[in-house]
């Protein structure tokens, strides 16, 4: 079950303050940027997102990072796994290319993302 980081999510209540931050301070790049005022930065290979609370979002949201997502070429076995073992489920949705995309909480009250990957 081959898996690969996507990103880290940061959560902010000023998204361009926060990425030039990363940019001036730790050398990171702005990839893209979005309509609702956030971006993606590349920091050295590591994809950071970085926005405002999210509207559309049905699961609490926090300040600071949000949480760490990882691609899956497995999606349905590894969320029906994420399900016998009684992982709480916190939202599935579709992010950005139509994947599909699985919000759920680990040890502590992180909360981890599973992204479906597209051949």
């Amino acid at each position: 079950m081959p898996f690969k980081l996507n990103h880290l999510h940061l959560k902010t209540r000023d998204p361009k303050k926060t990425a030039q931050f990363y940019v001036d301070t730790l050398g990171a790049k702005i990839v893209s940027e979005n309509p609702n005022g956030g971006c993606r930065l590349d920091l050295h290979g590591l994809s950071l997102n970085v926005t405002k609370f999210l509207e559309t979002q049905k699961r609490h949201q926090t300040l600071g990072m949000e949480h760490i997502a990882i691609d899956s070429d497995e999606y349905d076995s590894v969320l029906a796994k994420l399900k016998v073992v009684g992982t709480t489920i916190l939202e599935e949705t579709v992010v950005s290319g139509g994947r599909r995309a699985c919000f759920f909480e680990g040890p502590d009250g992180v909360q981890l993302e599973f992204i479906e990957m597209k051949g």
